[in-house]
């Protein structure tokens, strides 16, 4: 992966910066809206003081199965990594978030970038699409663990949504960096549902989130700034033609010390929004092993499900309607 070495003006770190995360209340599909709500939320954090800025998975579209997403798909030099630089120059600042990327060796990842004074630190494509977003991209590569690079001495990660769930992300980033940046588009249980059915599964989902991003700073030892959506939405099933999604998006923006604990947080019923806190960069040390299983907590019988068949008809959907695009 590409990593770029960035020093500050005065060669050196402060010890502590002030950190923010977005809250986004996304219009699916139009990338338009949603950077001028990104770009309105950004200044008003750095009106706050704020030197670091996390913006969420998919903060230019958000994702659900429309195919209509295939024409919002953009290069490494659209709109969406334009606004990223452009902002981080103008106003001196790190700012990084997600977007559908084509590449150029053929079909799409979900890629992370970060920009910090203009220059882009790194990439990150995530590991495993989730659900329906199979539709839509392919997954990282092997060779990719979530390293973005440095700023003066401060080395910055990243991971997205259900990387925070895996093992895998704390296994590859433990030692290795002194802040995580990233952010998550995690959609709740059906609302529509029957509560007796869907209840306790949704409580479970929802803690699921905020519990993951804690329990990721503790197992990799250093502060997480995490992003998020929090709109409702609605949505076909891939393969599932006469069943339609209606949910929303969980929330739980969130900025959090190496020792897990909340430094600030923003819940999905307090809607659209920024929160800031200071965090000092740097590890800490691991709070606890990296558990040996993949799932660092139980998704649940319906997630679980939806994992397996969204992903597979969803699949077969992006071989044939964005892939052979490329």
């Amino acid at each position: 992966m590409t990593m770029m070495t960035v020093k500050n003006k005065a060669n050196s770190t402060p010890p502590t910066i002030t950190a923010a995360a977005i809250q986004l209340d996304t219009r699916v599909g139009d990338t338009q809206h949603n950077l001028e709500v990104c770009q309105r939320l950004a200044e008003q954090a750095v009106k706050q003081g704020a030197q670091w800025i996390a913006l969420p998975e998919f903060f230019n579209t958000g994702v659900c199965f429309d195919p209509g997403l295939v024409a919002a798909i953009e290069s490494d030099d659209g709109p969406s990594a334009r606004f990223l630089r452009e902002f981080s120059t103008r106003h001196a600042v790190v700012i990084g978030g997600s977007f559908m990327c084509r590449v150029a060796r053929g079909g799409v990842r979900n890629r992370y970038v970060c920009f910090s004074n203009g220059e882009r630190l790194g990439k990150h494509d995530k590991d495993l699409p989730t659900m329906w977003e199979n539709a839509f991209y392919e997954a990282g590569d092997s060779d990719d663990n979530g390293e973005l690079g440095h700023i003066g001495d401060v080395r910055l990660g990243t991971a997205v949504c259900w990387e925070f769930m895996r093992s895998q992300t704390a296994r590859r980033l433990q030692g290795k960096v002194d802040v995580l940046i990233g952010g998550s588009h995690w959609w709740s249980l059906p609302n529509d549902w029957p509560t007796w059915l869907t209840r306790r599964m949704e409580a479970k989902n929802a803690e699921n989130l905020l519990a993951s991003v804690q329990l990721t700073a503790q197992l990799i030892g250093a502060p997480v700034i995490h992003a998020s959506h929090c709109n409702r939405i609605q949505s076909r099933f891939p393969g599932i033609p006469w069943l339609t999604y209606h949910g929303i998006l969980e929330g739980h923006t969130a900025i959090v010390d190496g020792h897990g604990q909340l430094l600030a947080h923003r819940s999905k019923d307090e809607g659209e929004g920024i929160i800031t806190a200071r965090i000092t960069p740097g590890y800490v040390g691991s709070q606890l092993p990296v558990p040996q299983r993949f799932w660092l907590r139980p998704r649940g019988l319906l997630p679980t499900l939806s994992w397996h068949l969204d992903g597979f008809f969803g699949r077969r959907w992006y071989q044939k309607n964005v892939k052979d695009l490329s």
